[in-house]
């Protein structure tokens, strides 16, 4: 018999969601249940597979259940604005791709996090959305807090990206900031979750890329150095190279470089010399308006999962042509590659 645990939290279980995953109240609340080839269970009212992972995405599942339950260092003003202003800046004006129609918009957001980047972005168009958050760490309960704070019509997976229980061309589109990369591939990523699009949905999405040849060896090493740590020592390990960021930035100092330097992939021309650090040395985060914790959040996210795939624009273009993906908008720069494609 279901508990009377089990029959409130599918009492919030949004009717929408049963209906786009293809399952009745019954089924929802037998502790677990098979779905596509997962196996789930519903528990606290989000749906988790209990379905076996890598090694590689066990630890991604740890690093990033620990960061994104850390809330004071992301969800400041200056934080939460900087995510504004970033999305808009890459993505362009959240309106332009949803405009307002009858039928709401069914969005997953692929590795929603804390939905930080989700809740930010499409904060103008809640009304006009039914936002589904995917991640695979217990960061789903996070974003269903901040979800349901801010009054959106939301549902929540905790899951592997590469294997969510959706159907074929159920979705109007696709949201995944910063976390293909954090996949076992990238690459297969992008095909495992382009055919969950209807013809002419949107896949938006930001992926790392390659950077110059000293910063890529110490990214490595420093991540492979970080694998034995627990989440909270890899926190602490952390803040000296965010210390440092702060050290570069504070002291404002901008040099002049005379010509390229071809062997090391650094261009000629003024920097400020945190940004040459930056850059070129090791991610060592700098904002002047963010607390210490905020910029280790920064860089935690990036030195800790063990997953963390940096990628040429050339092979981002090939992986959207082989997954039917017709690429819209594209945004290239040092840090990474945005695209907004359409699927054919």
């Amino acid at each position: 018999m279901p508990s009377d645990h089990m029959n409130s939290n599918h009492t919030e279980f949004p009717a929408w969601f049963s209906g786009l995953l293809g399952i009745s109240a019954s089924a929802a609340e037998r502790q677990p249940f098979p779905l596509r080839g997962v196996d789930l269970c519903l528990d606290n009212r989000i749906l988790r597979a209990t379905t076996l992972m890598s090694d590689e995405q066990r630890q991604t599942e740890q690093v990033f259940g620990f960061k994104w339950h850390k809330r004071d260092t992301f969800e400041s003003q200056a934080s939460l604005q900087m995510m504004r202003q970033w999305s808009n800046d890459r993505y362009r004006d959240v309106t332009e791709w949803f405009p307002f129609r009858d039928e709401p918009y069914v969005v997953l957001d692929a590795g929603c996090g804390a939905s930080y980047t989700g809740l930010e972005y499409f904060r103008p168009v809640l009304d006009r959305i039914r936002y589904l958050g995917a991640d695979i760490s217990a960061a789903v309960d996070v974003a269903r807090a901040r979800m349901q704070d801010a009054g959106a019509d939301a549902a929540f997976l905790q899951c592997d990206l590469t294997r969510l229980p959706l159907p074929t061309g159920s979705l109007d589109a696709i949201f995944s900031e910063g976390v293909l990369h954090h996949t076992d591939s990238t690459h297969g990523a992008i095909l495992s979750l382009a055919p969950l699009l209807k013809t002419g949905g949107l896949f938006m999405f930001y992926v790392y890329r390659r950077k110059g040849p000293i910063r890529e060896f110490t990214d490595d090493y420093i991540r492979e150095k970080m694998q034995s740590m627990t989440p909270e020592e890899g926190w602490r390990a952390m803040e000296p190279i965010s210390r440092l960021g702060k050290l570069l930035g504070e002291l404002n100092i901008e040099i002049d470089i005379p010509e390229r330097i071809d062997l090391l992939d650094i261009d000629p021309g003024r920097i400020n010399l945190q940004r040459l650090f930056y850059w070129h040395v090791l991610k060592c985060f700098y904002r002047p308006d963010y607390t210490l914790d905020e910029m280790n959040h920064i860089n935690f996210d990036w030195y800790a999962p063990k997953n963390a795939f940096r990628q040429s624009p050339e092979e981002v273009r090939a992986w959207c042509s082989e997954a039917g993906l017709q690429i819209l908008h594209e945004r290239v720069e040092e840090a990474g590659i945005t695209i907004v494609a359409k699927k054919v």
